[in-house]
């Protein structure tokens, strides 16, 4: 089964920045952006057909195992956030998400990835190869050759 990226697979949605997430100033604290990532991650996977309870139906967990973020502008407190999420790509049993959030100017304001790999949960036995699950979800989308 060859590995054949064909496409960006991406999912946009908003947040409103809560009271709660800020700090003194009135801005996002930084640790936050996190939250947003996943906030992001579960529309992505929710409106893809590939979310974090499809993944535990079929026996896996996806934990994180590495995340990284680039804070370029402030979010403040009740600003309306788009975060945009897309999927990268990988011949690797792990999933890969690129981030890119906008305050509502439009404007970049933090950019981020995360790695996520597959994990039984019956076992706890990290996935060295592509669950079948994921292999027909690529395929589903398009990444896959028949």
């Amino acid at each position: 089964m060859p590995f054949n990226p064909k496409k960006e697979i991406s999912y946009t949605n908003q947040i409103r920045v809560r009271f709660v997430e800020t700090d003194p100033l009135g801005i996002v604290w930084h640790g936050n952006y996190i939250q947003y990532f996943e906030d992001g991650r579960e529309a992505f996977g929710r409106h893809h057909g590939i979310s974090y309870l499809d993944q535990k139906d079929q026996g896996f967990a996806t934990p994180i195992v590495k995340s990284t973020s680039e804070h370029k502008l402030p979010l403040r407190y009740g600003d309306v956030a788009t975060i945009k999420t897309i999927y990268v790509d990988s011949p690797a049993a792990k999933m890969i998400f690129r981030y890119e959030i906008y305050n509502p100017e439009n404007q970049l304001v933090c950019t981020g990835e995360t790695i996520q790999v597959f994990v039984a949960l019956d076992s706890g036995e990290l996935s060295l190869t592509l669950p079948e699950f994921f292999i027909d979800w690529k395929k589903k989308e398009g990444l896959l050759d028949e």
